[in-house]
C-alpha cells in the first residue's frame, strides 16, 4: 500500500461524480462489512454512491449501517465513472453488477486480500498477508482522510470477525489484532459483533445443517456434502451461501478437507472448500476458475449435480494424498 497507490486513489474519487461499489455475490461478512464501511467512508468524503451485489443481504447482517441501502439491480440507465471492487479475486466474481455495466467500463480500484487475485483493477490493493478486506480498509481508508466512526468500526470489525472466525485461523497476526484494537477502541462491540455473525443460527440454518448432514460423506480425507434446489426450497428459499456447513464439515477430525456442493436454479453449482493446514484448497479452486484462500476457496461451474460431484470429489481426493505425501518428503 504505497503512497503512490494511495495518491491514485485519492484522485480517482476526487474525479468521480458517481460511484458504483460493489463485493463478491454470495456476500459473506467480510464482503458486507467492507461494502458498507466504504460507503460510510464515501458518505464522509462527500461522494454519490450506490452499493450493490448480486445476492440479498442475510438477515444476521441486518445491523450493518447501510445494509438497508444494498441493491441488487443497480444501474436503471445510469452511468458511474468510478467501480470499487471489494473483496473479489476477479471481475467475474462481481457477477451481473460488472456484467450488465455499459461499456465503457469506468475504472477500477480493486480492494482485496485473496492471494489469487488476478489484479483486474485500474489501481490495485492486494494485501494477501491480511486475513480480511477489512483488515485492509482499516488501514487505507485513515490514510483517505477518513474518520474511524463507531459505525463504520461496527462494519470493519464485522469483516475481520468473520473472515478469521473470530481470530481462529491461520494468519491472524499483530497487525490483524491492532487493527481489530482500533476498531473496538473506536467504539465497535466485539461481543455483540461476534453473537450476530458468527455465533447465532437461524433455524433454517440448523435444518440446512441436518440436511447437509444426512448428505454427507467422508473417503479418503474428503468431506463431502450437496444441497439440491429442491432439498432448499424445503427450508426456504435458494441459498446464496452454505450457511457455515463446509466449516462444519471440514472440523471433522477425520477430514483433511470439506467441499459443499449448492444446486443453483440456472444450471450453476456453487462448490465451496475448507481444509485445515496444511492443506491447500486455493488450487482446487483456481483449477476451476475460481479462487480463495489456502483453508477457504471456492468456484462456481456449470453442469449437473450428479456429473460435478465426483469428478470434483477424486480431484481432492488426489490433491489430499499429494499435499501430505509432500509434507512427510519435506519434514
Amino acid at each position: 500500500m504505497t503512497p503512490d497507490t494511495i495518491a491514485q486513489i485519492r484522485t480517482l474519487i476526487d474525479s468521480a461524480q458517481n460511484i458504483l461499489v460493489s463485493a463478491h455475490f454470495s456476500p459473506d461478512g467480510d464482503a458486507l462489512g467492507s461494502l458498507t464501511a466504504m460507503g460510510q467512508a464515501l458518505q464522509q468524503l462527500g461522494k454519490t454512491f450506490t452499493l450493490a451485489n448480486d445476492d440479498a443481504v442475510l438477515p444476521r447482517f441486518a445491523y450493518l449501517p447501510l445494509s438497508e441501502s444494498v441493491v441488487r439491480q443497480p444501474h436503471g440507465g445510469q452511468s458511474y465513472d468510478l467501480l470499487i471492487a471489494l473483496d473479489c479475486g476477479d471481475e467475474t466474481r462481481l457477477g451481473r453488477v460488472y456484467e450488465k455495466l455499459p461499456q465503457p467500463h469506468p475504472p477500477i480500484i480493486n480492494i482485496d486480500h485473496h492471494i489469487t487475485n488476478n489484479y483486474f483493477g485500474t489501481v490495485n490493493v492486494v494485501e494477501s498477508g491480511m486475513t480480511s478486506t477489512a483488515e485492509v480498509l482499516t488501514e487505507l481508508l485513515p490514510q483517505l482522510g477518513v474518520e474511524i466512526t463507531r459505525e463504520l468500526a461496527t462494519s470493519l470489525l464485522t469483516g475481520v470477525v468473520t473472515d478469521t472466525l473470530a481470530f481462529r485461523v491461520t494468519g491472524v497476526s499483530g497487525h490483524t489484532l491492532r487493527m481489530a484494537s482500533k476498531l473496538v477502541d473506536a467504539g465497535a462491540d466485539l461481543a455483540e459483533i461476534t453473537l450476530q455473525a458468527l455465533v447465532l443460527k437461524s433455524a433454517s440454518s440448523l435444518e440446512m445443517w441436518r440436511i447437509g448432514l444426512n448428505n454427507m460423506a467422508l473417503e479418503d480425507g474428503v468431506a463431502w456434502s450437496s444441497l439440491t434446489v429442491a432439498e432448499q426450497n424445503q427450508v426456504g428459499d435458494e441459498l446464496s451461501s452454505s450457511m457455515g456447513l463446509g466449516n462444519l464439515l471440514a472440523d471433522v477430525e477425520e477430514a483433511a478437507l470439506s467441499i459443499v456442493f449448492t444446486e443453483k436454479r440456472d444450471g450453476r453449482v456453487n462448490i465451496s472448500y475448507r481444509s485445515r493446514p496444511p492443506i491447500d484448497v486455493a488450487g482446487l479452486a483456481m483449477a476451476r476458475g475460481g479462487g480463495g484462500h489456502r483453508n477457504a476457496a471456492g468456484c462456481t461451474v456449470y453442469g449437473r449435480l450428479q456429473t460435478i460431484i465426483p469428478e470434483v470429489v477424486e480431484e481432492a481426493k488426489a490433491s489430499v494424498l499429494e499435499q501430505r505425501a509432500s509434507v512427510v518428503v519435506s519434514r
